[in-house]
């Protein structure tokens, strides 16, 4: 009942406060994302590539969101306008879509759109799952596989640390095995925006993050995160 209660709120709040277009300004960045993006002519069901998931909707909406099941449907992410251009520079809309950077280890993901003002499967993605706990409904893209790389207990005792970002960044790792002390562990640019530590950590519960600086940054290979007592937005992971 609590999922079904904010779905509506969110509704209505996207009711009230009009429905905005998605955006035509839109700058891809990688450029293989945009090569991407470009090469789906209409929309349908998501396209699932090693590093990507698009959603799409069609052009006729005034507002398309997606909600997912890894963000306890709490936050809703606005699809952007795709558009064609002819040979005298006028634009035409094709499609709406969001794009989905593949961080996390998920094999699957359910999800919800909601479709001007109404929460909605994905029309155009045939396959969904019933959960009785709330009466619904969910999108569902499965058999993703399992990213190769990511933050993990690889032998007793060890934890494996990854960050996936920017290349020449100078990373920190903090967390409650150091009293957060950002200054302590400084992970090693193994590749281009990739950034690795081994650290040993007794078997528990940690909450952690990576520092650029003083700036926090949550573990974006690593789906477990939790709100501190004081305050903080910090990863977590268990040794056992």
């Amino acid at each position: 009942m609590k999922m079904k209660r904010f779905l509506v709120t969110a509704a209505i709040l996207l009711a009230l406060s009009g429905f905005m277009h998605a955006a035509e300004n839109i700058v891809y960045v990688p450029y293989e994302l945009d090569s991407l993006i470009h090469s789906i002519d209409n929309p349908g069901a998501p396209v699932i590539t090693d590093d990507y998931i698009i959603f799409t909707a069609e052009a006729k909406h005034n507002f398309v969101g997606i909600a997912f099941d890894f963000e306890n449907y709490q936050v809703i992410h606005p699809f952007k306008l795709l558009t064609s251009m002819d040979m005298d520079g006028k634009k035409s809309p094709r499609h709406l879509f969001y794009c989905y950077e593949r961080q996390h280890k998920y094999t699957s993901i359910k999800y919800r759109l909601i479709i001007d003002g109404l929460w909605t499967t994905d029309p155009l993605n045939p396959s969904r799952v019933y959960d009785e706990n709330v009466d619904l409904f969910f999108s569902k893209v499965s058999d993703l596989g399992i990213l190769d790389r990511f933050t993990e207990q690889t032998k007793r005792d060890t934890v494996h640390f990854i960050y996936k970002g920017a290349k020449g960044l100078k990373l920190n790792l903090a967390g409650t095995f150091t009293n957060w002390d950002p200054w302590i562990y400084e992970m090693q640019e193994t590749s281009p925006g990739f950034y690795e530590l081994d650290l040993p950590l007794p078997s528990g519960k940690y909450y952690y993050n990576y520092y650029n600086g003083l700036t926090p940054l949550l573990d974006n290979t690593n789906p477990d995160k939790v709100y501190t007592m004081d305050g903080r937005t910090a990863s977590v992971i268990v040794v056992k």
